[in-house]
This record gives structure tokens, C-alpha cells and sequence, in this order.
């Protein structure tokens, strides 16, 4: 995972995510000194769960389902060995880690489309000259195509991951949450379309390389940027709340009335800890084995 987030660029934006994640439970710490540590075994059987996905993954040679399998099984640990009122007051840090897992190739083709047809439409209301088939655009400045780096996936994932975030720690109603999400994968896409129409529009004037050679240097460097900076200011106005009250609080979850249920009686973690190491060792054996 980690090699995919190093040297892919539209994976590098999760190399954030495990300082954030950090940070997440870091605001949350005057909470969680107030919960007594209590091994919980259905976080044990989510543990179990993980590995087995990741032996599967494995197995079949699919590193999405192999690396949920890893996220799941660091959830599973988490709740196992802190117990079921850590993993409520922590509830968001740990779903937060599912953006870990490398996701995103699957949407390229649509988006490449969606690219594609904003720009030609917006070529068209130009005035420029335009013939499109599919992804191929031709003008009279040359041909281009909405390649796979240009779909604006990259970005979209990335805006997703922000906008989950800001949704949760800044805003407490879901009416708003949802609104900002929507803008979060809308804003993006359409940006993207803004985009690919610029440089064929500049490249009518300057060439479709020196074009071409703007809009990387833009893309990368401002556009993605300014775009963030709009979302967010737009946004702003209406945040309801400061991070560091997100997320349920210890009276909250004591509140619960299934919670007493669920938790049922607690272990120690060290005995949670033992287990889940020796849990490990026998699928690491077993990954060697198949």
C-alpha cells in the first residue's frame, strides 16, 4: 500500500491520511483518558475477519480486496484491545482509515467522458472549430485526447477525502454534510472539464505543446489549489462546530442503551493482544503456505 501511495501520483494524497488519523484521535485524547481500556471480543472476530479478507486477496491476486482486508484488521485490533466505548469515541478515526486503501482506477473511463464532453462543449461555445469522437477532440489547433492522467481522478479522490473530513469535523447536521459531499465530487469533475477546454482554448493561440507544457505546470501546482481554497471558502460561512467536538463524547456513549448490551463482559487487553498475535503468526504461516 504504501509503495502504491509513494509512487503512483493519484494514490499520493493518502500519504496525509495517517497524520491526520493521528490527529483525529489526538483531539479526541481528553475523552479517552476518561474510558478504562476493556478487550472486546467481537473486535477480536473483526480482526479475524480482516485477515481472512487479506488471505483471500492474496490468494486471488486482487490488492483492493487484500488491502482492506490490512485496514480491517487494524480496526478490528483498535477495538478488540481498547473496547467498544474507545472504538464509539473513535468511531470516525477508524472508518477514516478505510480511505487507506488504494482506490480509483475503476473511474477513469467514465471520467475521461465526462472530461472529454465538458471541453467539447465548451470549445464548441467558443467558436472554435470542433469535431469530437469520444475521448478525441480535433481542432484546427491539432487533435487532443482526454488521456487517463487528464480524467481528473487524482483530484477527485483527493477532494473526497477532504470533503469527508471537513464533513464530519466542521459540520454537525446532515442536510449540510451531504450538500458539501455533493459539491466535493461535483466541483471537482466540472473543474476538471474547465480545464482540459483551457489549454485546447490556449492552444489555438500558443500551439498545443506549449499548451500542453502550461497546463501540467497549472494543473499541478494552482488549479488544484484554488479549487480547494473556492470549496472551502464557500463552506465556511456555514461550519458548525470546531474539530475538537466532533465525534461522541463518553456521556454520550454511557447514554447509549445498547451499549451496555453489545459491550457484554469485559477481558483484559493483554489476553486481546496475545490473541491477535497469535492470530497473525498462524496467517502469516498460512500466506506462506498458499
Amino acid at each position: 500500500m504504501a509503495h502504491q501511495w509513494w509512487d503512483i501520483d493519484t494514490y499520493s494524497h493518502i500519504l496525509l491520511i495517517p497524520p491526520i488519523i493521528v490527529w483525529l484521535v489526538w483531539i479526541r485524547g481528553d475523552e479517552l483518558r476518561r474510558v478504562e481500556p476493556s478487550g472486546w471480543l467481537p473486535g477480536l472476530a473483526w480482526f479475524f475477519m480482516g485477515l481472512t479478507l487479506w488471505l483471500a486477496g492474496r490468494i486471488a491476486d486482487v490488492n483492493l480486496i487484500a488491502q482492506a482486508g490490512v485496514v480491517a484488521a487494524f480496526q478490528g485490533t483498535a477495538l478488540g484491545i481498547l473496547g467498544l466505548r474507545a472504538g464509539l469515541i473513535l468511531a470516525f478515526p477508524l472508518a477514516y482509515m478505510a480511505l487507506l486503501v488504494p482506490f480509483g482506477d475503476e473511474i477513469i473511463p467514465p471520467l475521461q467522458y465526462v472530461t472529454a464532453e465538458i471541453a467539447t462543449a465548451l470549445t464548441r461555445w467558443s467558436g472554435i472549430e470542433t469535431v469530437a469522437d469520444g475521448i478525441h477532440i480535433d481542432t484546427p489547433a491539432g487533435l487532443f485526447i482526454v488521456a487517463e492522467e487528464c480524467s481528473g481522478v487524482k483530484f477527485l479522490i483527493a477532494m473526497i477525502a477532504l470533503g469527508v473530513l471537513v464533513a464530519h469535523t466542521c459540520f454537525s447536521s446532515w442536510h449540510r454534510r451531504l450538500w458539501f459531499m455533493l459539491a466535493c465530487v461535483v466541483v471537482p469533475i466540472v473543474a476538471n472539464g474547465i480545464r482540459a477546454w483551457a489549454t485546447i482554448f490556449i492552444a489555438q493561440y500558443v500551439g498545443a505543446e506549449a499548451a500542453g507544457s502550461f497546463d501540467h505546470i497549472i494543473y499541478g501546482w494552482v488549479f488544484f489549489g484554488i479549487v480547494i481554497a473556492m470549496v472551502l471558502g464557500v463552506a465556511w460561512r456555514w461550519f458548525e462546530r470546531e474539530p475538537e467536538d466532533a465525534g461522541w463524547s463518553v456521556a454520550e456513549v454511557s447514554a447509549m442503551p445498547l451499549v451496555p448490551r453489545i459491550e457484554g463482559k469485559g477481558v483484559k487487553p493483554a489476553l486481546v493482544l496475545g490473541a491477535v498475535l497469535t492470530i497473525a503468526l498462524v496467517f502469516a504461516l498460512l500466506a506462506r503456505l498458499v
